[in-house]
């Protein structure tokens, strides 16, 4: 349409200029390195920036380049990753870092279609890196910048469809200015944040707000629209937090479907009450002496839940079908995925309640 192909022209206008004066200080924003404007994108998908700082500025320490990150060993790699979730993205990290490095001599690709085929990165991660690191008109659309263009277009088309995404990124790139790409894709992420955001949009502030349809009708909480939620199936677990003298049992999960290859609590499929607990962990061979603590959580993935048991048991014994490591191992050494290490952190209270 010819009003949303002029809404479309006048966004780097009103984006450019401000961006340059409220762009946060972000670390992954004091350079351009392929690497750094990579790794830092990979880690905010799903997860909040200000849970990232740490984990970028640590990741970047202990691994400062693309070769180091291409040699590292998996459980380093995992232990670093902990807590941020979805260690398929730590995974693919270091695939694509070890075709960087064999490939093309450890330096980051320049052309979108290179970049768009390594492991792990899709259109949104793959138009960050060429316009931030590269100035190549390839827009990166992920939910802020469909919330802002659905609200200035007043589009009803469903932002999670592929073709929705497709088509805002094409309008987008055809007004990408020659000069400032990076600047551009950043000033619309850093608006989504910011401003335009999902329920408290600060409009009155918006550089935009001059050409958006939404805010001039009085519209702006009906965009973006999505299509409907399925629900997440539910999964019945029982957790086995295995004690013996200061060490706990560990295990790893099969090398393919949820998490994994991570290090993990012994468990299995179904709910099983207190008996039927102590006799399956008699089963394991550790000798269960006494039942510690019964917890209950429940732990939320993209598709499924784990409605989860957990019996903290002491045992007289160490079997070798389980690694025994102690709390600062599991600390510093074995990665938990968050599922597992929400038992760990309830011990901790427990223990701070006893010593009282």
């Amino acid at each position: 349409m010819k009003t949303n192909d002029s809404i479309y022209r006048k966004l780097p206008y009103a984006l450019l200029p401000w961006y340059k004066q409220n762009a946060r200080m972000l670390p992954w924003r004091q350079d351009t390195q392929p690497y750094h404007v990579w790794l830092s994108e990979i880690m905010l998908q799903q997860t909040r920036v200000e849970a990232v700082r740490a984990y970028y500025i640590r990741f970047l320490e202990q691994l400062p380049d693309i070769c180091a990150l291409a040699e590292a060993s998996e459980e380093q790699l995992f232990k670093l990753w902990e807590g941020l979730g979805y260690y398929n993205r730590a995974r693919n990290l270091q695939k694509a870092a070890r075709i960087i490095k064999t490939q093309y001599n450890g330096y980051f690709p320049n052309q979108y279609e290179d970049i768009r085929a390594l492991p792990g990165i899709g259109p949104y991660t793959a138009g960050a890196i060429a316009s931030i690191c590269f100035n190549r008109p390839y827009a990166a659309v992920d939910g802020n910048v469909l919330r802002i263009v659905t609200r200035m277009t007043e589009n009803h088309s469903p932002i999670d469809c592929v073709q929705t995404k497709n088509e805002i990124a094409a309008k987008l790139e055809s007004v990408y200015p020659k000069n400032d790409c990076g600047a551009f894709t950043q000033a619309l992420m850093e608006l989504g944040a910011t401003v335009c955001t999902p329920t408290s949009p600060k409009c009155i502030e918006c550089p935009a707000n001059g050409f958006c349809c939404a805010y001039a009708n009085g519209t702006v909480l009906k965009y973006p629209v999505k299509q409907p939620k399925k629900d997440k199936r539910m999964e019945k677990r029982t957790v086995f937090l295995l004690q013996c003298e200061d060490r706990y049992a560990l295990t790893k999960r099969t090398e393919s479907g949820l998490l994994s290859g991570l290090w993990q609590l012994p468990n299995v499929l179904g709910e099983m009450d207190v008996q039927h607990a102590l006799h399956t962990a008699d089963g394991f061979g550790v000798q269960p002496a006494e039942l510690y603590k019964q917890i209950h959580r429940v732990h939320t993935f993209t598709h499924i839940k784990w409605q989860m048991t957990c019996y903290h048991i002491l045992c007289s014994k160490k079997t070798s079908d389980f690694v025994w490591a102690t709390k600062p191992e599991i600390e510093s050494v074995y990665a938990l995925p968050t599922a597992f290490r929400i038992f760990f952190e309830s011990h901790r209270e427990t223990n701070k309640t006893i010593n009282k």
